[in-house]
Order: C-alpha cells, then structure tokens, then sequence
C-alpha cells in the first residue's frame, strides 16, 4: 500500500535526487489551508500510483534550503523530478486530475 513519505534535508539525495523513476514532491507546511486540501489527494495518489511514481513530501518550514533551492515560492508546490532534476511542477490546490494528467503525461514521456 501507497503512502507518501516525509523527506527532510538529510533524506533528500537518497529519496529524491538518486531516485530511479518519477518522483513527486509535495512542499507543504501546517499552517498551510491549501496544502490541507492537497494532502488527502496526494496520499491517495500515492496509493493509486504506487510501484510506479515515488510520492514524498517536504515540510517547508522545517527545511527551508531546499525549498529556497528549487525557487518554491508558493504551497502547496508539487514538483516532478526524473534523474534528479525537476521536470514539472503544479502550484495550488489544484483537484486530483490535474495531478493525475501530470503524473500520466511524465510516464508515458521518455525523458
């Protein structure tokens, strides 16, 4: 069974960059309305994509840099990585078939 794993700044190479396949990220935070809305469709996401995309999520206040160094000035940000770099990224609640037409478009792309 699916669920999206927490990352941190000490997880992040391992989790994320060095990750084989597609990797969604969701940078979030508490205090975050929005990013409460996104959280029960990503884990559901996690879920239906499990075995084929790598779901995780990144709790911006607590890790700040890596947030700053991926230029996330908004949440909830969802950024895709292949090999180790961002490939695509959704910003807001946005509902679950925007994720599911990124998710689809970036595994069936062979890049």
């Amino acid at each position: 069974m699916g669920k999206a794993l927490p990352v941190s700044g000490t997880t992040w190479d391992t989790e994320v960059v060095k990750a084989d396949g597609l990797v969604m990220v969701d940078f979030w935070a508490v205090w975050c309305g929005p990013c409460q809305m996104v959280a029960p469709i990503v884990e559901e996401l996690a879920e239906e994509y499990d075995g084929k995309v790598k779901i995780v999520k990144l709790n911006t206040d607590e890790n700040p840099d890596i947030a700053g160094r991926y230029g996330i000035m908004s949440i909830p940000t969802l950024l895709f990585f292949k090999g180790g770099q961002p490939v695509d990224k959704v910003v807001g609640a946005v509902p679950k078939r925007v994720l599911k037409e990124a998710i689809d478009k970036l595994l069936s792309s062979p890049v």
